[in-house]
């Protein structure tokens, strides 16, 4: 019998302390340590705010307030029926930056929450410092990789389209106590992280968190809007609405083992980039460069944000 959690066994212990902050007309939980200008970091599908856990610790030493917060269904943040869309979401962004009581942020984000950082930055610009997009791409970088390099990004990609039946990649992504979640992780990693203990214990948190009833399928609606919108008007209007270059700094941090955002779509994100450098793109490093090389990803951060 396949036990659920409680949503609280996210609320690890540590320096950090967790609050819950209501942002947009939802409760988002949050992890927060250190004093100074605000950062707020988004975590991807299938993980929660305990992602960033080591640049919680990177980012207060060097003088900054970071803030890593349970997206809208994750950990133990709210999981209302709706509210998936890219607008929302980037409302709720918006919303806690305020509710911190900051004016702005620089925002750090990863796969999703990377596209939710691209995103608040063209919807939102006076609230954004600047823009980490940590193994992510720009919105309408990865829809154009999609339609026009199928063997590559969209191969890449493929989950987002069986994510699109009902009830079944919810049961898919729980059976066996979430053991997908750790078979995506494993295809997407870098091959060092993954045969490490490191990972089995991390993916082990990812995999219970998924449990939290509600997280399913709420991880699956965001692919959902994602895939549906284009068939709408309203994704008409969200590609009008992040069509041009953010004003906000950018910087990028991508592995070139990344089998599911491609380095040449990362690459390909500098269109829609405001002041910022080349991709910096790491040999041997998956799709998660914040767990698989995070002293590397808080000092790029912490140099950057600085």
């Amino acid at each position: 019998m396949q036990l659920t959690p409680d949503p609280s066994i996210v609320r690890i212990d540590g320096p950090w302390t967790h609050r819950d902050v209501s942002a947009n007309g939802i409760r988002l939980h949050v992890a927060e340590l250190g004093d100074g200008p605000l950062v707020l970091l988004l975590h991807g599908f299938g993980e929660f705010w305990w992602t960033w856990h080591h640049q919680l610790r990177g980012l207060a030493d060097a003088g900054f307030r970071a803030v890593a917060v349970d997206l809208r269904g994750y950990g133990d943040s709210d999981k209302p029926p709706r509210g998936y869309d890219a607008w929302t979401l980037a409302g709720d962004v918006g919303g806690l930056v305020k509710a911190l009581g900051a004016r702005r942020a620089h925002l750090v984000g990863h796969a999703w929450g990377g596209m939710l950082a691209w995103t608040v930055a063209s919807l939102h610009p006076r609230l954004v410092s600047s823009v980490t997009a940590v193994g992510a791409a720009h919105p309408l970088a990865l829809k154009s990789a999609v339609l026009r390099s199928p063997r590559r990004q969209a191969r890449a990609v493929g989950h987002l389209f069986r994510f699109q039946v009902p009830m079944a990649p919810e049961k898919w992504l729980v059976r066996d106590g979430a053991a997908n979640v750790e078979s995506l992780f494993h295809s997407w990693s870098g091959p060092v992280w993954r045969s490490s203990s490191d990972f089995t214990d991390t993916v082990a948190r990812f995999r219970q968190a998924m449990l939290i009833p509600g997280v399913a399928h709420s991880a699956l609606e965001y692919y959902r809007w994602a895939f549906r919108a284009q068939f709408r008007g309203e994704g008409r209007r969200f590609t009008d609405a992040v069509g041009e270059r953010v004003t906000a700094p950018v910087l990028q941090l991508h592995g070139a083992a990344d089998t599911c955002i491609v380095p040449e779509t990362a690459r390909a994100s500098v269109h829609w980039a405001g002041p910022h450098g080349e991709p910096r793109v790491w040999p041997g490093v998956g799709h998660f460069p914040h767990l698989e090389e995070p002293d590397r990803v808080t000092k790029s951060v912490v140099d950057f944000v600085s």
